[in-house]
């Protein structure tokens, strides 16, 4: 499902005014701030073992606590992500664990347990809208900080 976004244009021009490496962290704090609403989310929604002896090695609530946000993937998702090149941000929102999307998804030794899909269908438009928002208030205190820096 596709979203729009309006006004982009003008934070783009805006980012366009600080130096590369400003508006690439500018970014960055600005996505990280706008996912939180799905890391909180999808941590409510992530299954606990109720039975820790099910899973002996791994203590209650190990996938719940696995979501980051991040701007690194690890490397066998690295190599089937599209790079977008250095004038571009990435900020990215999920597990760490190799077991969430077993999880997720199941497989033919355990039933499915939906939670990331449903909690980012919750937040979506919440984030989405937000990105604007966020956006324009870190390219204010960038810029305040790089006057700050230049007096």
């Amino acid at each position: 499902m596709a979203e729009t976004i309006e006004g982009l244009a003008a934070l783009d021009f805006a980012l366009g005014d600080l130096p590369k490496s400003t508006a690439r962290a500018t970014l960055v704090r600005a996505g990280k701030k706008a996912l939180e609403p799905f890391i909180d989310d999808v941590r409510h929604l992530a299954p606990v073992d109720a039975d820790p002896e099910s899973t002996p090695n791994r203590p209650p609530g190990t996938l719940r606590d696995s979501y980051v946000i991040g701007t690194k993937l690890n490397k066998s998702q690295a190599k089937t992500a599209r790079k977008e090149g250095k004038n571009f941000a990435e900020v990215y929102a999920g597990t760490n664990d190799p077991a969430g999307i077993q999880t997720e998804f199941g497989n033919a030794h355990q039933a499915p347990q939906p939670h990331a899909r449903p909690a980012w269908d919750g937040v979506q438009k919440e984030v989405l809208d937000g990105i604007g928002t966020l956006l324009w208030d870190e390219i204010y205190k960038s810029a305040q900080r790089l006057a700050r820096r230049n007096r």
